[in-house]
């Protein structure tokens, strides 16, 4: 059960603007910085984030911790709490967790009461609760009378399934990206984002990336200097560089066995063309159905899974030998430096040799 200042409050909505990068290797100096007062009236955001049995841990505790940071941050400023936070389940009492750990959340409020923000945590148990068609009515009628609803990780597949991201675009983690456009064809699932806003309806990527989404809440709650205040005090990025591209080349392009063949000689032969027609001739199909099979197979387009594979051959190559860039491009298949930086920065938000100055080993 969490406890905090009871209050509601809906707010004023504010479109959260791009939030200040801040490196973790700095912040420690700067960690004890109270919270800056907000202009204007302090208003109370009643938050709930919904569990149940087989969540992931995370993503209940990183968006948890990034709320009470702010309420704590803003005590020592002599302000009162901004946030009240509840860890709701279906079941009140015990929640297990996939890491074994046991909390206690509250009861489900009145589906007709008033919130500011709904946040649908993920985990392995989130299949066997998108299948319960009373927790899916809670939840659709919870998110009418919140300002904004939100999901963290595997999270949206729970949104999905209520109906909530219909005709939106969405993220998940990215190993699930494929299964979340295959469930539910109407959402327009984008692979590589840490986090996605699509009008009131909020969704994040893998299990830490909820610290970046709430991070981002607390910027338009509360202002930019409040949550960079709050990354300070948890030593983390406010604004980490670059999508959960970096953490997996592949991003899902495990997630039909029809194509792991081709996957595997595209890695092993960057140098060369690979263009869509050559790729649909290497899997045996027309230009068309390659394009359409891979994608609802991957969750992405051959050129997009082919500039992800050499983006991670280079920066393998980056981090651990010291060939020059323009090797290094060339061997990749990225045909000049150029391309390669573009690529980089669009991917990563990094260019290769800022890359290798923070990676190299």
């Amino acid at each position: 059960m969490v406890r905090s200042t009871e209050g509601e409050g809906e707010g004023d909505r504010v479109a959260p603007s791009q939030i200040e990068r801040a490196d973790p290797i700095t912040l420690t100096a700067h960690a004890s910085r109270p919270l800056p007062p907000p202009a204007g009236e302090v208003k109370v955001y009643r938050i709930e984030i919904l569990a149940f049995p087989g969540v992931q841990l995370l993503d209940v505790t990183g968006p948890l911790q990034v709320f009470a940071t702010a309420n704590e941050l803003a005590g020592e400023a002599g302000q009162s709490a901004p946030y009240a936070l509840h860890v709701v389940a279906q079941q009140p009492g015990p929640v297990t967790a996939t890491a074994g750990l046991t909390f206690i959340a509250d009861k489900l409020p009145p589906a007709r009461r008033k919130l500011d923000t709904l946040i649908v945590a993920g985990g392995a148990g989130v299949r066997a609760a998108a299948t319960d068609p009373n927790l899916l009515r809670w939840v659709t009628q919870r998110a009418r009378q919140s300002r904004r609803t939100a999901s963290v990780c595997t999270g949206a597949l729970l949104l999905a399934a209520a109906g909530l991201l219909d005709g939106k675009r969405a993220t998940t983690h990215w190993r699930h990206c494929a299964e979340l456009a295959q469930r539910h064809p109407t959402v327009r699932v984008e692979n590589d984002p840490i986090f996605v806003r699509d009008g009131n309806v909020w969704t994040s990527a893998g299990v830490t990336a909820g610290i970046d989404l709430a991070l981002a809440f607390v910027e338009a709650d509360l202002g930019r200097a409040a949550a960079l205040a709050v990354a300070r005090q948890l030593v983390v990025f406010a604004k980490r560089p670059g999508g959960q591209a970096q953490f997996s080349a592949g991003l899902a392009l495990a997630a039909d066995p029809e194509f792991d063949a081709l996957h595997a000689w595209m890695a092993r032969n960057l140098h060369q063309d690979l263009s869509v027609p050559r790729l649909a001739a290497r899997a045996g199909m027309s230009e068309r159905s390659f394009a359409r099979n891979y994608h609802t197979a991957t969750g992405t387009t051959p050129s997009r899974a082919v500039e992800r594979l050499r983006i991670e051959a280079a920066r393998n190559a980056l981090g651990t030998t010291r060939r020059s860039i323009k090797d290094i491009a060339r061997r990749c298949g990225f045909g000049s430096e150029e391309t390669m930086r573009r690529s980089f920065l669009r991917t990563l938000a990094v260019p290769p040799r800022d890359y290798r100055e923070r990676f190299a080993a």
